[in-house]
C-alpha cells in the first residue's frame, strides 16, 4: 500500500527527513486521541476523524481532516516508550495509513521500510498465507539514525522556518537546507515538556541495501521483473499497488533498492498471474496444462466423431446441411463432453475429497458440541442431540456430486455414514439428516431430486 506523507508535524518526536515542517499548533496532540478525532469528526462536509487504541500497551492512533484546509488531513501515532509521529497527508491517504497503523508499523521511511521499535523491515510484499499478512523480512545491517546523530553545529535554525497549513504548498521541493530546518525543530522539540531526547527521535535508517551501489532505474527494475520498461512506467502512471514504492528519486528519477526489487519479482511469481504463467501449457490457447490435456482430448474426439464417422462427415455436404443435421452433431458432441466428465474430475479423487471435507466439518460440530454441553444434557435416559452441520462450499460441492455422479456420490455417502459411526457413535439417519439439509440449503436439487436420492441411503431399519 502506498501511503505519501507531504510534510511532518512541527511537534512530532520522529521527523522525516527532506520532509519541511509545518505548524501544528492548531490540532490538540496533547489532549489524546479523542480530542484528535473531534477536530474533524461529523463536522461537516469532507470532514472526517477517528481514534483507536492498542490495549494494553497504552499505544492509540488518530487521524483527522485539517480545519483549514479539507484537502489536508493529520495522521498521529503514538506509543509509551517510542513517543509520537505527526504527519500531514492528502485527506484520502489518512485513513489507509490508520488502518496500517493498527499493527506493529511505528514508522515508515525510503519508500516502504518500516521499523517496529527494534527492527527495520523491508516493504512487506511476499504474502505469507499461515499468518495471513506479508511476509517481515529484515533490512540487512539497518542502523537506526538519531536526530543527535544527525545534528551538528554548522546547521542553523536561524535559515528555517516551519510552515502554516493554508500557505504549505504540497508540489515544493524538498528544503535544501534540511538541516537548517532540523536545527529548528529540535530547538521547538526541546522546549516541550515530557519531550523524548534527541538520541531518541528516529529520523532514518541506514543499510547497506539502500547505498547508490545498491539503487536500480526503471530499465533495470523492469528487466528484473520479466516486463519492459515501458510497462512498468504505465504501471507507475497508474499507481498499480503491486509496484513497490522506490527508495530514493535521484535526479528526478525513481530508484529502488535491488532487495526490494527481487522481492517484487518473487511476489509477481507468487501472484495469480505468475502461478497461471508457472503452470501454462505455453500454447496460443494460454490454457494451463491440465486444461490443455482436456482440450487435446475433445480436439481428437471431435475430428473422430466430425470427420472419420462417414455417417456424421456426409452432414457437412451444403445440401444436406440443415437445422435439423447441425442438431444431431451438436447434440453428438455434447454428449461426448458429458459422457468424459470423469476424465476433467476423477470421481475418485472427488469422492475421497468430499469424505474428507464433510467429515472435517463434521469433527468441528462434534467438539462445539462437547464443548457446550451440560451435565443435564447428558445425563442417563437423555437422547443425544447431535448438531451436526457442513461448511457451505462443502455443500454446494456435495450437491454438484450428487448431480453429476449420483452413483459415486451414494457409495461414498455411504463411507461417509461408516465413519460418523465409527469415529463419534452418530446414527445414520443424523449424518442423512445433517446432509440433506446442507445440500437443501446450499444445493441447486430439486426437492423431489433431493428426497428420492436420500431415501436410497436411508438404512433399511429405519426406511419408512
Amino acid at each position: 500500500m502506498h501511503i505519501h506523507p507531504l510534510a511532518n508535524g512541527a511537534r512530532t518526536d520522529h521527523p522525516v527527513p527532506g520532509l519541511p515542517f509545518v505548524d501544528d499548533s492548531h490540532i490538540p496532540l496533547d489532549e489524546g486521541p479523542e480530542a484528535i478525532e473531534a477536530v474533524g469528526r461529523n463536522k461537516g462536509d469532507g470532514m472526517w476523524g477517528r481514534y483507536d487504541t492498542n490495549r494494553p500497551s497504552g499505544a492509540w492512533y488518530a487521524f483527522t481532516t485539517d480545519p483549514l484546509d479539507h484537502a489536508l488531513g493529520w495522521s498521529v501515532r503514538y506509543h509509551p516508550e517510542h513517543g509520537r509521529t505527526v504527519l500531514l497527508m492528502r485527506d484520502n491517504d489518512t485513513s489507509s495509513l490508520h488502518s496500517i497503523w493498527s499493527g506493529d508499523q511505528l514508522l515508515f521511511r525510503a519508500g516502504g521500510y518500516w521499523w517496529d521499535g527494534a527492527t527495520w523491515y523491508r516493504p512487506g510484499q511476499v504474502w505469507d498465507p499461515v499468518t495471513q499478512d506479508f511476509e517481515r523480512r529484515r533490512a540487512r545491517a539497518a542502523i537506526t539514525v538519531s536526530a543527535a546523530d544527525m545534528l551538528d553545529g554548522r546547521a542553523d535554525p536561524g535559515r528555517a522556518r516551519v510552515s502554516k497549513v493554508l500557505t504549505f504548498e504540497p508540489k515544493e521541493p524538498a528544503p535544501e537546507n534540511w538541516a537548517d530546518h532540523l536545527a529548528l525543530w529540535a530547538q521547538l522539540h526541546q522546549e516541550r515538556e515530557g519531550a523524548l531526547p534527541l538520541d531518541r527521535c528516529v529520523v532514518d535508517l541506514a543499510s547497506p541495501e539502500l547505498t547508490g551501489a545498491q539503487l536500480l532505474g526503471v530499465p533495470e527494475m523492469a528487466e528484473l521483473g520479466g516486463i519492459t520498461a515501458s510497462t512498468l512506467r504505465a504501471y507507475i502512471s497508474r499507481s498499480n499497488s503491486e509496484v513497490p514504492q522506490p527508495q530514493a528519486t535521484v535526479g528526478g528519477r525513481d530508484q529502488w533498492a535491488r532487495a526490494v526489487a527481487d522481492d517484487w519479482v518473487e511476489a509477481r511469481q507468487r501472484s495469480r498471474d505468475g502461478v497461471r504463467a508457472t503452470m501454462s501449457a505455453g500454447d496460443r490457447d494460454d490454457l494451463s496444462r491440465g486444461a490443455a490435456e482436456v482440450r487435446d482430448h475433445f480436439a481428437a474426439d471431435f475430428h473422430n466423431t466430425l470427420w472419420e464417422r462417414p455417417d456424421v462427415r456426409k452432414r457437412w455436404v451444403l445440401r444436406a446441411r440443415n437445422e435439423a443435421s447441425v442438431r444431431e452433431v451438436s447434440d453428438a458432441l455434447a454428449w461426448s463432453v458429458a459422457s468424459s466428465l470423469d476424465r476433467i474430475l476423477p470421481t475418485s479423487l472427488l469422492g475421497h475429497t468430499v469424505t474428507d471435507a464433510v467429515l472435517h466439518s463434521f469433527a468441528e460440530a462434534v467438539e462445539m458440541d462437547r464443548v457446550g454441553e451440560t451435565s443435564e444434557e447428558a445425563g442417563p435416559g437423555k437422547e443425544k442431540l447431535w448438531m451436526l452441520y457442513v461448511s457451505r462450499p462443502v455443500a454446494e460441492m456435495l450437491d454438484w456430486f450428487i448431480r453429476h455422479h449420483p452413483e459415486s456420490a451414494h457409495h461414498y455417502i455411504g463411507e461417509i455414514m461408516r465413519e460418523t459411526h465409527r469415529l463419534w457413535e452418530i446414527p445414520a439417519e443424523e449424518t442423512i439428516r445433517a446432509l440433506r439439509t446442507a445440500v437443501s440449503m446450499d444445493g441447486k436439487m430439486s426437492d423431489e431430486d433431493r428426497k428420492a436420492f436420500f431415501a436410497l441411503l436411508t438404512p433399511p431399519t429405519t426406511a419408512c
